[in-house]
């Protein structure tokens, strides 16, 4: 499955100029992103800021990109754009495609009637001499598409809404591979919002394959997991009597009314709980063991402060199982943003990054792998959350 190995952003509110791991566009010889970062700060640094680029590109793809500007939490381009700078929003996201290193650039501006528009598109390969070669390439667009093939000649093409992503129509077209390859990579990225007051609803009856971004559909993914996987259903179950003792069995209900219950049953108690019993926490810790035993899971998968609700003490073995399913050859690559100390004591020091906001009010961000007193330390034994917390980090205190 493919991850991101680089990310660059610029202009997007305070991350005017952040690069993460091996991109292009960054080239110092940066180390590609792991399949696990983890993200800290102090509040207002730019975690979810950051969090929510992902989430606004694949907006830009299935919305478009002045429906993505004008979602209610971000109030339209002009919110966007860096303060003070007149350049365009971009982005590069870079990653591989069968050993291939391949970037996707996109920046987006406004016309002259204030409208967000695509600027510039493009998709980069390398060539067996390390070229760079555009699979495709848009300004205002304008420009060409290269299939992916031996021989292939440039297409010349002209779209005509300058609100949708070019790889949005080009994505549907068989023979160009490469294109389709990232339209469905970013399709499949999924930012968790759980909410658990909607997973306590009652929901139609009726299987869901995934877990949706709020939850609401806690129950019908369960029913789906229960019946079509059982023995990963069962691994959920045996984690959980582990974390949460007294659980002893966790199963739906069809309502006369044809709606799904969520019931717990604890161990000595012959009636079940109902999720609406149930603490946050409780639903919190059951629905992200859920999403992780995924059999078809998300590419990318973020998650901000998944502490929230939790024990301490379920923290450290949440980050262990964490780690242990993005290691599966089809693992997802996961983004956390926490400020547990707990959570990041199982962490290496290039599973973290470091946030903060420079003198200009603009967000940094440092790998905690670069700052060598964490490294010495941490091959003495001592965990990155005890680091953390003593300050060894110098930036970025919970």
């Amino acid at each position: 499955m493919a991850h991101i190995e680089g990310i660059h952003i610029q202009n997007y509110r305070t991350l005017k100029q952040i690069s993460l791991g091996q991109t292009f566009q960054n080239k110092s010889g940066a180390n590609p992103l792991p399949k696990l970062i983890t993200i800290i700060g102090p509040n207002g640094c730019g975690k979810s800021t950051f969090m929510d680029t992902f989430e606004f590109i694949r907006d830009c793809l299935l919305m478009g990109v002045e429906h993505a500007c004008d979602k209610p939490h971000r109030g339209g381009f002009e919110r966007l754009q860096t303060r003070g700078q007149n350049a365009a929003i971009g982005f590069e996201i870079h990653y591989r495609i069968n050993d291939i290193p391949i970037a996707y650039r996109l920046k987006i501006d406004h016309d002259k009637n204030a409208r967000p528009v695509v600027v510039q598109e493009e998709i980069i390969g390398k060539d067996d001499n390390e070229n760079n070669v555009f699979i495709l390439k848009l300004n205002e667009q304008k420009g060409y598409v290269l299939p992916f093939k031996t021989g292939s000649e440039q297409i010349e093409i002209k779209l005509d809404d300058p609100q949708r992503l070019g790889i949005s129509t080009l994505g549907n077209l068989s023979e160009n591979q490469p294109i389709i390859i990232f339209r469905q990579f970013l399709e499949s990225w999924y930012l968790s919002y759980f909410v658990p007051d909607l997973a306590r609803g009652l929901p139609l009856a009726g299987t869901q394959k995934h877990l949706n971004r709020s939850g609401d559909n806690l129950a019908n993914y369960l029913q789906f997991m229960e019946r079509q996987h059982p023995e990963r259903f069962k691994a959920v179950l045996r984690q959980i009597s582990q974390k949460i003792p007294g659980i002893e069995r966790i199963t739906t209900k069809n309502t006369e009314d044809g709606r799904l219950l969520l019931q717990f049953n604890d161990r000595g108690y012959i009636d079940p709980f109902y999720a609406q019993d149930m603490s946050d926490g409780t639903l919190k810790l059951f629905a992200y063991l859920l999403l992780l035993q995924d059999p078809e899971p998300p590419a990318l998968i973020g998650i901000e402060e998944p502490e929230n609700g939790l024990h301490h003490q379920l923290l450290e073995p949440l980050a262990l199982e964490i780690k242990h399913v993005t290691k599966q050859p089809n693992g997802p690559q996961i983004i956390l943003t926490t400020h547990s100390p707990y959570l990041i004591d199982a962490l290496q020091p290039k599973e973290v990054w470091i946030m903060e906001k420079n003198n200009q009010g603009f967000s940094t961000m440092t790998c905690a792998s670069d700052i060598q007193s964490v490294n010495e330390l941490h091959a003495e034994g001592i965990p990155m959350g005890s680091l953390w917390y003593s300050n060894h980090f110098g930036r970025g205190n919970p």
